[in-house]
């Protein structure tokens, strides 16, 4: 296969796909821009919403459990059903699953923004979620056929994850610019013009080739039991305490966790192959990955409602609060293949772990009191340590893998970060429904002592180069 220097920057563009076909002109570059703009709408979905979460009790009514349920709908769907959906992707090809997904999700983004019910937004935030959980593993999938030589691919995923860091970070800006002036609404339907333009642009990337790849029903039913079982007990429970109900739910999720691993071993071709925890680089992204996105996610959550429910600030000035940590971070997140290359990928994961704990730390001791430039710059190693760790786990994990298994590879620690997110959002809200303010402590330095951990493991299970 010829390979020639791309004009966009990122590397190389081969000539030929998979199957020896001409590649048209600048596919390689359209894979690309139609993956980093999908993994920035569905990261922005996410984030941006935290913000407008006030807003929409305001408008439907609902407890506080009520908007944990927004939130967890959609990053719960998006956690159960990655690992079919990088199967998926495999077997219908990454390009047409993409398309799919991108398709269902700006559908659903509409339905979200005319919801006239709280049960009508989570309803729709499911199918969001179900939609991106197809996109991401795809999105991955069509990076990696698109640059075959592992440094343009590296550059390629950084940019990816510039796309979803920009949008973490970023999100509750524009989710707060939206919801002050004009409405909780305008959060999802932003994403309708997104989602065509990705789509456009998508018709110009390469076909895709495909992979035999079984759907594992067992394994994909056992799953989503275990996460939403488990979701609703913590939510749950940390607003009724230890009801008959909770108790039960919580049953459930053990027993469905058990069933998981026994259906994955048992099957011929499951979802989740459970001899990849063989391999350090792939253990090690899902592990870590789970600590950063509860640290993060769950702290964005935490800190948007502190802003607006305690100190009073409107979802714009609670926006803008993340302003200093979305420009950090963006340019951390492109530096941090530059760094692997320097200094290796453990040094950049440790160090990028540690930081984040840092920023969950400092951010402890901060009240209603605390100045909020104070407040706002205690917020940027949060940023920073997530920017530097994370690109450096998702290229360790795509390349612990065989290329046919691009779609699963890229599935399994996409699946840890979202259910990171989904527990650490029931997590942290149970902790707030006490008393607000030491619920908030508890919930950061928990994620804190979480990142040290896995700082730790990092630094002990991965070479030094």
């Amino acid at each position: 296969m010829r390979v020639a220097q791309s004009a966009t920057g990122t590397g190389v563009e081969a000539s030929a796909d998979a199957r020896g076909e001409p590649r048209r002109p600048g596919s390689a570059r359209a894979a690309l821009i139609a993956a980093v703009l999908g993994f920035f709408v569905i990261t922005l979905d996410v984030s941006g919403v935290n913000v407008a979460l006030p807003a929409v009790r305001d408008d439907l009514g609902g407890s506080m459990s009520g908007i944990q349920w927004v939130a967890d709908s959609y990053t719960l769907m998006f956690a159960a059903l990655m690992l079919s959906a990088g199967a998926f992707s495999d077997t219908v090809g990454a390009r047409r699953a993409y398309g799919w997904g991108l398709g269902v999700f700006t559908v659903a983004s509409l339905a979200c923004g005319a919801a006239p019910t709280l049960g009508a937004l989570m309803a729709a935030r499911v199918v969001q979620g179900s939609a991106a959980a197809v996109m991401v593993p795809a999105s991955l999938a069509l990076i990696r056929q698109a640059f075959p030589d592992p440094d343009a691919r590296a550059r390629g995923i950084a940019l990816w994850t510039v796309g979803g860091a920009v949008a973490i970070a970023a999100g509750p800006v524009l989710g707060g610019l939206l919801t002050t002036e004009s409405s909780w609404r305008a959060v999802f339907l932003l994403n309708v013009p997104a989602g065509i333009a990705g789509f456009l642009v998508l018709l110009r990337a390469a076909r895709s080739p495909r992979h035999a790849a079984a759907f594992d029903l067992p394994g994909q039913l056992t799953a989503i039991v275990a996460l939403a079982a488990l979701t609703f007990a913590v939510i749950e429970g940390g607003h009724d305490g230890l009801t008959g109900t909770v108790l039960v739910t919580a049953g459930v999720a053990v027993v469905s966790a058990a069933a998981f691993v026994a259906v994955e071993a048992r099957q011929r071709t499951p979802m989740l192959p459970l001899g990849l925890f063989r391999q350090r680089g792939v253990t090690l992204p899902v592990v870590a990955g789970f600590a950063l996105n509860s640290a993060f996610y769950g702290g964005v959550f935490v800190l948007s409602l502190f802003f607006q429910e305690e100190r009073g600030q409107s979802a714009l000035s609670a926006g803008l609060m993340f302003v200093p940590m979305a420009v950090i971070t963006a340019n951390f997140n492109y530096l941090s293949p530059r760094a692997v290359t320097r200094y290796g990928p453990r040094a950049v994961v440790v160090v990028g772990l540690l930081t984040g704990a840092v920023g969950c730390g400092g951010l402890v001791a901060v009240d209603t009191g605390t100045p909020w430039w104070v407040t706002a710059l205690l917020m940027i190693p949060l940023g920073i340590g997530g920017s530097l760790a994370m690109p450096a786990l998702t290229s360790l994990m795509l390349d612990s893998v065989a290329a046919e298994r691009a779609g699963t590879a890229a599935a399994l620690p996409n699946t840890s970060r979202q259910a990171g997110g989904a527990l650490s959002i029931a997590v942290f809200g149970a902790l707030l429904a006490g008393d607000f303010a030491p619920g908030m402590r508890e919930s950061l330095l928990l994620a804190a002592c979480l990142l040290v951990a896995n700082a730790l493991g990092a630094a002990a299970l991965l070479p030094r180069r």
